[in-house]
């Protein structure tokens, strides 16, 4: 007699796992946001042009693009929870590193160019390692939820990420100590990031697969568990949940397709997140440039770092009130977010191009920012609702390795094209939007298709 399948039964997160989870995001993004407060003054005070500072990021970038699919295919198999610490490890100690140099930049003990050299070095280990972390968070959250209820439950993460931004730039002026002086931020969250990296080894649980060819071996013929696997895969194949061990693993490693980046399910997804994200990368790279020239603060460096941190904070209030506030309230789905979320942002950049006061260029970013809040979440979560469950590692890989992209060589871009003409470098920012507002007109699913459960 064959053994019946195991019966699907839909799986939820429990609060405590959520909350680490959200942790794991914000730590990360706080970390970044207040890195970037202060980045233009201490270029400011190295006497670097504002362009090598947007470049220094640029190798971590790439990395970022390069290693993100690579550690998200590998959590398919490893386990979720192994690539969140290794993320955890490259985010603190490249804090930790970068910190040091800095530091010994500003005080005058190496010259600034090899300050940069060594700053660009150091931030890579956040691209090399970093990048294991988010796609296995998103891969967790996304396996694990009900397809009616991913567009939601991926906004409460992405919204880890705004909820980062506001407490970076809240806590980085706070952090600048007499002995660290600027460093004092890189300095603070290398501590909490390794904090998080302990909490996560001790709260989550093991999720690694239990038997190293598990999903693939058979039985002896006619036994009875092969077919009960291959009912598995059945279930798998057509995106319904598998009910795991204890060990909550929630994955058939050995049986997950190889999702290709031309697959015409993502496809639109996929340029849509390109484009809006080198537009989001440009204005953040601008930003704080921007609030030095129009509030005079070139020659007063530590000054300029209160501004700058309130303009990204104010942002990140917006990207939180999209996330927290309207998808969940309009029940806004993927497609209807990315299109609303470009239209809000092309609006607020041109508020904030001509933004002569703090309040004007506040409001100018939030306002953008409230775009781009409802943009990630909504090609996010469109990515992951267009192909099944057993694809969610690898699809959550291409989402962070685009996410990455965005950050190679667009903010440098914008800095230059800022500093060469201020209506090219703004016209470029808009135009990014307006074929994202083009193409997901055209191209992208409707909500009610990328929400219908799939039996």
């Amino acid at each position: 007699m064959t053994a019946a399948a195991p019966q699907a039964r839909p799986r939820t997160i429990s609060r405590g796992r959520l909350v680490l989870l959200f942790t794991v995001m914000l730590v990360t993004a706080a970390g970044n946001t207040a890195m970037q407060s202060v980045m233009p003054s201490i270029g400011t005070a190295l006497g670097v042009s504002d362009v090598w500072i947007s470049l220094a990021y640029s190798w971590s970038a790439i990395l970022w693009v390069t290693c993100a699919p690579i550690w998200a295919k590998r959590s398919d198999r490893r386990g979720r929870k192994a690539m969140m610490a290794l993320g955890l490890v490259g985010f603190a100690s490249s804090m930790a590193l970068c910190g040091i140099v800095l530091w010994a930049g500003l005080a005058g003990l190496i010259p600034a160019l090899w300050t940069l050299v060594l700053f660009a070095l150091c931030r890579s280990l956040y691209g090399l390692l970093g990048s294991a972390a988010p796609p296995a968070v998103q891969a967790y959250v996304a396996s694990r939820t009900p397809r009616a209820e991913r567009t939601q439950a991926l906004s409460l993460i992405s919204s880890s990420f705004g909820l980062g931004t506001v407490v970076g730039p809240a806590l980085a002026p706070l952090l600048i100590f007499p002995l660290v002086g600027l460093t004092g931020p890189f300095i603070a969250f290398a501590a909490v990031g390794l904090a998080t990296l302990i909490a996560l080894r001790l709260r989550l649980p093991n999720d690694e697969p239990q038997f190293e060819a598990r999903g693939r071996a058979f039985d002896a013929p006619y036994g009875n568990s092969g077919s009960a696997r291959e009912a598995r895969r059945s279930d798998a194949a057509a995106g319904d949940p598998i009910e795991e061990e204890d060990d909550d693993s929630g994955d058939l490693p050995g049986d997950i397709p190889d999702l290709l980046w031309k697959d015409r399910r993502t496809w639109g997804w996929y340029v849509s997140g390109l484009l809006g994200g080198h537009a989001q990368a440009m204005i953040l790279g601008i930003s704080g440039f921007l609030v030095l020239d129009r509030l005079g603060l070139r020659d007063d460096p530590m000054a300029g770092a209160g501004p700058v941190g309130i303009v990204l904070m104010v942002g990140a209030v917006a990207t939180l009130l999209a996330q927290w506030g309207l998808i969940p309230t309009l029940h806004m789905g993927p497609r209807s977010a990315t299109l609303w979320g470009m239209a809000l942002s092309i609006a607020g950049v041109a508020l904030f191009a001509v933004g002569g006061d703090l309040h004007a260029i506040a409001l100018g970013f939030a306002i953008a920012s409230l775009g781009f809040g409802l943009f990630r979440p909504g090609f996010t979560a469109g990515a992951s609702l267009a192909v099944t469950r057993p694809e969610q590692g690898q699809v959550s890989g291409k989402v962070a390795a685009i996410n990455g992209a965005s950050y190679v060589y667009a903010p440098a871009l914008g800095v230059w094209l800022y500093g060469f003409s201020e209506t090219v470098a703004f016209g470029v920012v808009i135009g990014f939007c307006l074929s994202v507002l083009i193409l997901g007109w055209r191209s992208l699913q409707a909500d009610e298709d990328l929400t219908q459960e799939r039996r």
